[in-house]
This record gives structure tokens, sequence and C-alpha cells, in this order.
């Protein structure tokens, strides 16, 4: 029982926390609320513990938003003094009277008439972090801010709009955590320079009219987050520990909204479907994250219990193909065309798109494109192309070292044919990004020391590994769930608690795994398309589960689909627009347009930098509640979904470890045989030093040639140095890009664009000459080839002759036939060897050319060139 439930923090960890002064910038942790009217206000108090606040809106004037902030702290005694005094204060108008209680402010909302104010009345716990507990939405309630008000006809008809954005479904909120940003942002950056991140933020638009949503300075208590995705979290009972595994998936609110309906990147970068999605194991040896203790000669960092150890995080990321796209949904098809809408030479959408991620994520970007190579009617295949041209006209201007790594992947075609490895090729990619990227862990290295170097410091993950398909869904969630679990490895390997990265499927910590990555799909795949996922993890493992038993559902969820896309999807959009604050309005192509070369910003690129382990504010009394009683049964941390609730086991296995697999031998997959060592990416991923660490090993990679079934990488993008000089494509590129002869180059391209329309066309002497100077040329080089088979002249005129009579016709002959001027002798001389000798001797040979006879002099030594080459073939 006592694994279960965190234990308090140390003494001087409690002590730290009663005293400290609260932090201005910390986020508030504020949960009871309480509201209270009067004809002409509202008023809204808010506590924790002893502390309490309070937020004043004005109900006078129906068409504006007063909304004022107490900036008084107020305790117990003096905030029922204030509820007296505003009693008092408005008997002759009714007086103040209690409304209701609930847990947080949604946002305010205007459509025709007045405002609406937005309560969540219902809350559930669904998360713990270092103390911060995460919450679900289950109900919602709006109220009306103006004592009278009239609903007209599209009043009402926009307020039903509003509510079919079902608030009480995928919306998580916290009072003390920032949920809109990583673990890792809120253990590096400290408050004051931290930001909300509002692409999270799905109540931005409703809490804007308020407050000031930007500056971190200014950030009110009363801002209360909701992100829309999914959360999850379960207990891993290793003998006497406790690991917990949480995973969270935030939607963007930007270019949101139904399948067919956003489809690639818009004008402002942002794309579909577009998710990140949170992976965090940690072994919690007390409630809150930790302490900040600073490493000095004195007292250097130890294994255990320097920073925030205990916890660790990896991002990965989903959205969709980042060019402009869409498919037509009005269309009775289930699989409508896919039409490529603008074709930008610069790929200024997809700019802007990558520029964001590496200023939110940092370099190197992964990029696993999963969509399928053949077709017998081109429909991904167009994109396929499009994607990979994007993603190499855009990487040849970032530095190396910096480059973006593109693998495309037909995964589909992979798990039908059979023969290829799916999750172990997809492992094998996660393993290639994670050597580049990195992932969190907030203190030093737990795994034993071995005979590679140990880190003695925390890591930041820099980069991310985005993953695509065409709708970002059954095929993206299996392969986020094949990378997850290679994470999942590294992240206990980190902690101490497995001797291996590897982790094989079959046993509990997987099982865990792979059912929160289940529901995780699930409810992605409702939010976009209104059904579960079609082709789920069992799939592409190919186990019995996934063979007769799932078509029935397969072929209910396409049709569930297929309704919802041709007759839902409208309302839905426009709901989620009227949600959002999104106008509908034809895109505009005249934007700000990033340099064609330099279209990321510099500073994006620099390495991750930490605030020493910026402070997290503690919530002691808000977690232990020390002025009620608890109960085990009524506590979170108790009842939170186990690997202790996957398997009925026998007696004698109960103390079984959850990370060995409980089948002696695994089939069917080369990766999930168990090895000892620490595994690097057995087919084409590149070793690189372990990172973090202070003494930095190279290791040799494995001469293992790469089969025809494995991933596609596109060398342009790899992101590794080499010392050889550049490749002579490179050179081209280069030259292409920056020609040394600009100025000729423009010069011949005015002659060019003017010569159709000069007068100078008709005097025989600008192109005739020239192509009359490229005769003679090819002439000369030919004979000089006969002249280096043969000794003597004579004999080299044989030849030509003996070449030449198939024609007919005599050379000298002809040419003296042709009377163009030219003494043959002279003309196929091989006594002038000289490279500036181009024509004969005798330059008024040139101006007495009769130019009406050039065709035939070209079908003499064109003539004579085939049967030179005809007669050195046979030889």
């Amino acid at each position: 029982m006592s694994t279960d439930v965190p234990p308090p923090p140390p003494h001087d960890s409690i002590q730290a926390d009663l005293d400290e002064n609260d932090d201005p910038h910390a986020l508030n942790s504020l949960s009871k609320f309480t509201l209270f009217e009067t004809k002409s206000r509202f008023y809204i108090t808010a506590s924790t513990a002893d502390t309490h606040r309070v937020l004043k809106i004005d109900r006078t004037d129906p068409t504006v938003l007063n909304v004022v902030e107490d900036a008084t702290v107020y305790d117990s005694a003096e905030l029922d003094l204030l509820l007296r005094m505003v009693q008092d204060g408005n008997k002759s108008q009714g007086g103040l009277e209690k409304v209701l209680e609930f847990h947080g402010i949604v946002g305010f909302v205007k459509f025709t008439a007045g405002w609406y104010l937005i309560l969540i009345t219902k809350r559930s716990v669904v998360g713990l972090l270092g103390g911060h507990y995460i919450y679900h939405c289950d109900e919602t309630t709006l109220i009306t801010i103006a004592s009278k008000s009239e609903r007209t006809a599209q009043e009402t008809k926009m307020l039903h709009t509003f509510q079919h954005v079902d608030l009480t479904k995928n919306f998580y909120f916290s009072y003390s955590y920032d949920i809109t940003n990583s673990l890792q942002t809120n253990l590096t950056v400290s408050p004051s320079n931290r930001r909300w991140n509002t692409r999270f933020m799905w109540n931005h638009y409703l809490l804007s009219p308020a407050f000031d949503l930007e500056d971190p300075k200014g950030r009110s208590k009363w801002v209360l987050p909701l992100i829309y995705g999914f959360l999850d979290q379960a207990k891993i009972n290793v003998f006497t520990r406790t690991v917990y595994l949480t995973l969270i998936a935030r939607r963007s609110r930007h270019y949101a909204g139904a399948r067919f309906l956003t489809r690639g990147a818009n004008e402002h970068g942002h794309v579909a479907n577009e998710v990140e999605t949170e992976q965090i194991v940690s072994e919690p040896l007390s409630t809150p994250f930790g302490t900040r203790n600073k490493s000095d000669d004195v007292h250097p960092l130890s294994d255990y219990g320097a920073g925030y150890g205990a916890y660790t995080s990896f991002l990965q990321y989903r959205g969709s193909i980042p060019v402009m796209w869409h498919q037509e949904s009005n269309q009775m098809t289930p699989r409508p065309p896919i039409e490529i809408t603008i074709k930008d030479p610069f790929y200024t959408p997809a700019a802007k798109h990558f520029d964001d991620l590496l200023g939110r994520y940092g370099a190197p970007i992964f990029i696993l494109n999963l969509i399928k190579s053949r077709e017998t009617v081109p429909r991904e295949s167009k994109l396929l192309a499009e994607y990979g041209q994007c993603v190499e006209y855009l990487n040849q201007f970032l530095p190396e070292g910096k480059k973006m790594t593109y693998i495309a992947w037909d995964m589909a075609q992979a798990a039908k044919s059979g023969h290829q490895d799916v999750m172990g090729v997809l492992e094998d990619i996660c393993e290639e990004a994670l050597q580049a990227t990195n992932f969190f862990h907030g203190g030093p290295a737990r795994n034993e020391v071995g005979t590679s170097p140990h880190r003695d410091k925390p890591l930041l993950q820099h980069g991310i590994l985005r993953v695509n398909c065409v709708d970002c869904l059954d095929r993206t969630n299996a392969a986020q769930f094949a990378i997850a679990k290679r994470a999942f490895g590294h992240q206990l390997y980190a902690l101490g608690l497995i001797g291996t990265p590897h982790l094989p499927f079959s046993c509990d910590a997987v099982d865990v795994l792979t059912e929160m990555y289940h529901d995780h799909g699930d409810t992605l795949a409702w939010q976009y398309t209104g059904s579960a996922l079609v082709n789920r993890v069992d799939t592409y493992r190919r186990t019995k589960a996934a063979q007769w038993s799932s078509h029935s559902r397969d072929l209910l969820e396409n049709i569930r689909r297929f309704y919802n896309n041709s007759m839902l999807d409208a309302d839905k959009q426009s709901a989620i627009n009227l949600f959002l604050g999104v106008q509908p309005s034809p895109p505009t192509y005249d934007l700000a347009r990033p340099n064609y070369k330099q279209w990321f910003t510099p500073s994006h690129l620099e390495e991750p930098k930490s605030d020493e382990l910026a402070p997290i504010n503690q919530v002691y009394k808000e977690y232990y509640k020390p002025h009620i009683l608890s109960q085990f049964g009524r506590l979170y941390a108790f009842t939170m979904n186990s690997t202790t609730r996957f398997h009925a086991k026998p007696k004698n296995e109960m103390l079984a470890s959850p990370f060995e697999s409980r089948v002696s031998a695994e089939l069917g997959s080369p990766a999930t045989h168990y090895s000892s060592t620490h595994r690097v990416a057995r087919r084409w991923a590149v070793p690189v030093p372990v990172p973090g660490s202070t003494s930095l090993s190279t290791q040799q990679s494995s001469n293992i040639p790469q089969s025809d079934d494995q991933p596609k990488h596109d060398h342009h993008t790899q992101a590794h140095t080499h010392n050889h000089p550049p490749h002579p494509l490179e050179t081209m590129v280069a030259s292409l890009l920056n020609p040394p002869d600009l100025d000729k180059r423009i010069k011949d391209y005015e002659w060019y664009t003017q010569y159709h329309s000069s007068e100078e066309l008709e005097s025989n002497t600008i192109g005739e000459e020239k192509d009359l100077q490229l005769y003679i040329k090819v002439s000369k080089l030919f004979q000089g080839e006969f002249d280096h088979q043969h000794d003597s002249e004579s004999n080299n005129m044989n030849i030509f002759n003996q070449y030449t009579t198939n024609t007919n016709t005599n050379t000298n002959t002809n040419v003296n036939s042709l009377g163009l001027g030219l003494n043959p002798s002279n003309w196929l001389s091989t006594t002038n060897t000289n490279d500036n000798l181009l024509i004969n001797k005798d330059e008024s040979a040139i101006t007495s050319v009769d130019i009406t006879k050039l065709d035939e002099l070209g079908k003499v030594n064109l003539g004579y060139y085939e049967n030179w080459l005809k007669s050195n073939v046979a030889q």
C-alpha cells in the first residue's frame, strides 16, 4: 500500500513550501470557486487553503464586457467582511445571492446580443504529476451575464451551434501545473520567462476578451487553460517500487476541424490534425518534483536525488502533410481523389511550418512519411512526390548538422506483404531519432555504470520525430506506439529500472502502453473523423487478435466514417470555428513570405538552454489536505489503474517483473528477441556518441547492408557531418544557385528574348555561322579519333570513304558538289590539331558559304557519324 501512494516530501521541502512566499509569476492553485450575484454585478470568489481572491463582472451594459480583478489577497475573515459589506450595500436592489459553486472559468463568449459566462461545474481527477492534479471537465454551464436579455432567432441558432462542441469530452485542465507546455519546458524554463503555449489552449478565444494571455509577467491567477486531446495515467508495480506512466496528447487549435474539411496546410503554415504526444515516465520518491540542488565542488550532483531525476519525458508529433492539398467531400465516394491545390515553387506553407517546429522543439527534425508509394490510381503517391521535393528543397539551405532527415516508407504495403518486421523497422527509426534528439531526463542517469560513458547531468530533448500518413490516424498511431515502446525502454533504463533499453512485447509494462495507445488513437480518431480506429496496433503486428475477429469491426468503422464525413462534418466544422473564433474567409496569398533561402529563423537552430532547473510552485496543502480526514479509497494515487489489474496471475507469479516476457520465446519479430547489450538501430541507424556525458566515445558502426524492404532515406537530408569533399551534385547545385558568370547569362538571356524579332536574323550571319562551326568541329573531332587508331593519313581517308560509300556518295565529291566554298582537304585535314582551329584556315571561306546548302551538309555529316558508330559497335 505504501508503494501506491507517493510518500510525503522531506521535512526541509515541507518547511520551504510553508515558508515560501507566493511567486507572482507562478501558476495559481485556486480550486474552489463560488459565484455571487447582485443586480449590477457578479462576484466570483476563489480560494485555496486560507487565501482568497475576488473577481468582479459588471452586468449593467450587456454589449460590453467589464471584468475587474481585485489585486487584494484576503483571508477567511476578510472575505466574510467583504461579502457582508456588499450585501449591505445592495439591500435596496435585492442584496447579494449565492448562485452556485463551480470549479473554474472556461471563458466568455458573445454572439449577436449579450455576453455569456461559461463555468466548469463538475470535474474528475485523471492525472497526478509532482503533486499537481490534472482534471477532466465533466460538466459545464452557460450563464447570461446581463440581468435582462432577449434572444433572437439568430442568437438561438448560434448558441445551439456553439454547444455542438462538447466540453464534457476530452477537455483537461490543472490549477497549478501548466498543462499546455511539456514537462521539459515546465522544469527548465523559469516562470518569469515561461508563457502559456496558446497553440494548445482551446479556450484562448474565450479568455482573450477578459485577460492578457501573452505576457507571462501579466499572467492572471484566474486563467484556467483547457487542452483538447487525450490524457491517461497508470502505475507499473516493480516489486517494492512504483513507476508512473502518463500519456498526454495536445491537439492544436490552429486549422482544427473535421477530416475532409481540413487537409494539408493553410497559408500560415498550420497543418490539419496536429497533435503533440508526450510520454512521461517517472518514479517519484516524494510528492513534489524535486529540489533544485546546484552542483559545486563540495556537493556534486549525486546519482540519486539531484534535480528532477525521477522524471523523464519524450515528445513526438503528428500532423498532416504540410503542402496545400484537399479532398472534395461532397462526392458520394468514401475515398475522394486527392488534389494539390497550389504548387508553390518555394514551398512557403511548409517553410513556415518547419520553422515553427524548429522554434518549438529545436533541430534536428525527423520526418517519417508512411503514405503509399504504389497505387493503381494515384492518390497518396501524388503527395509522396510533392512532400519529398518539398523537404529536399528546404533542406538544402539548412546548415550541416541541422538538416531534416526524411524517411519515406510504405507501411501499408509492408504490413500487407507479410515479409517485413513492421514493428522492428519502426523501433529502429525511433532508435535513430533518439540518438539524434534524445529525450528529457531531469537529473543524471541512474543506470549502472558500464563500458559506455555515464551521464552525470540532466538530459534535454532537442528535436522532434514527426509522423504522418494521409489522415494521421491508423498507420500513424501504430507507428507512434512502436516509437513510444522503444522510447519507453530508454526512459526506464535512464531511471535505473532495467538493465537494457529493450522491452519485449509480451510483458505487463508494454501491455499497459499498448492499451494506452489504443485509447489514444481511438480518441483522436473520434475527434477528427467521428469514428474509432480502423486498423489498430495488432493489425500491423499480425497477431491472432487481428485476423477474422477485427474484420467486422473495421467494416463498421469505415461505414461510420463515411456517414459522419458526408452528413455531419459541415455542422461539426461550423461549431469548431465558432468555438475557436475562426472567421471563414477565402485564403489570402499576399502574406509575408520568408526568404527563399533563409526560410528559417537562425535562433531556432541554437542548442537548448535550461534555466538551472526552474522551480515549480508547491501544492503541499492542496494535495495532502491536512485540515480534513483523508481515506485511501478516495485518493487518486491509490485507485489509479495499474499493471496488477491487467492480468490475473497465480500467486507464484505475483512478484514477476513487469518488464519480462510472459512467454519463453516470442515469435514473429526479430525485434522482440532479448538482447543484453545496449541496442542501436540494427539496420541503418548511424551510431553517435552517448549524449549528455562529459566524455564522449565513438562507436563503430556495423557494416550491415540495407535491404530493399527497409525505409528509403533521403540521403540529401541526413543530419550528419562528413569530412570528405563535396559531392559533384552539391557543387553543381551551388553553381546553379550562385552562378559565377551571372552577367554573361543575363546578356545571353536578353539576346535570346530579342532574337525572334531581330532584323539580323535575315543576314545569315548569326545562328547559321554558329551551326556551321559546330558541324566543322564535330567532324574534326571524329577525324582526330581516326588518326589515333591509324598511323597514315591515306589509310584514314580510305576508312572514311569506306564508311561513306554506303550512302552511294563520295565525301570529297559531295562536299565540293554542295558549292559551299570549302576545301575538303583543309576541312578534313589532320595536320591542324590545334584546339583553337575550329574552322578551315581560309577564314574568307566562311563568308562565301552558301547558307541554303547547310542542311545538306548536316545530312552528310550525320550519315558519316551513323556509319562510323555502327562500325565501331560491330567491332
